[in-house]
């Protein structure tokens, strides 16, 4: 478990490590960079180094130790659905956060079609809220495997956005985060990419939430869109723990 300063959950939770890269939203990697300083840092679960994806079977064990309701991400520093995460390894995860009714749970990939492959195997539960990566055009197949899964919340991470996404299909999604790339080497972010897909979500009555327009100064470039911040989300539904 650790803290987090991403706008759009409360803490991260990382029982997977490791990944490898698939998509133009890839290529500057936040968990690759942050995975490289842990391992100078000395922190044992990164010294494979990022390209060496592994499981952490004790990890599994943390959410069962949270006091108070939260709301994670799961894996920020990995992909769940990646191929050398085993079946067995995922459901576990699953059953984990099923197990955990009082918190929300995160879950995003850009391996969409592993995850609808699989969808069928997992413990669905109503406080597991299931998204995809979109980029840009190129990876717009995401949202149909999304829709595919038994997932109740369904969400779209449209960050890094290097490209636009006219007439996105929002049908069955309840949430849309876009987000700027930051860094020294950013791609930059259209305001009109970003603007249109505000005005999809408000036709289609989807939440949307505005995470950053990035750049090589995130802080200074800020999260105002026209002249608001947008921090929309879906309605948390949370039960008690079993």
């Amino acid at each position: 478990m650790a803290q987090t300063s991403i706008e759009w959950t409360e803490l991260t939770w990382n029982p997977v490590t490791g990944c490898t890269k698939i998509s133009a939203g890839c290529k500057f990697c936040y968990a690759e960079v942050m995975t490289k300083r842990l391992k100078a840092m000395g922190v044992d679960k990164y010294q494979a180094g990022f390209k060496k994806v592994r499981i952490h079977e004790d990890a599994l064990e943390i959410p069962y130790t949270w006091k108070k309701s939260k709301v994670v991400f799961v894996n920020s520093m990995s992909d769940l659905f990646h191929k050398d995460v085993p079946l067995e390894f995922i459901q576990k995860v699953f059953q984990v956060m099923k197990d955990n009714g009082q918190h929300v749970f995160q879950v995003l990939t850009k391996r969409a079609d592993r995850l609808a492959e699989i969808s069928h195997l997992l413990p669905w539960a109503h406080n597991i809220w299931m998204g995809v990566s979109v980029e840009d055009e190129r990876v717009l197949d995401r949202i149909d495997f999304l829709r595919d899964t038994g997932a109740r919340v369904k969400f779209l991470s449209c960050e890094p956005l290097i490209g636009s996404l006219p007439n996105i299909n929002l049908t069955g999604i309840d949430w849309v985060i876009v987000g700027g790339e930051s860094g020294q080497k950013a791609r930059p972010m259209k305001p009109e990419w970003v603007l249109d897909i505000q005005e999809q979500c408000q036709s289609a009555k989807v939440a949307f939430f505005f995470k950053q327009w990035g750049g090589k100064n995130k802080k200074k470039a800020g999260r105002e869109l026209n002249g608001q911040t947008y921090d929309e989300m879906p309605e948390i539904e949370l039960h008690k723990s079993i």
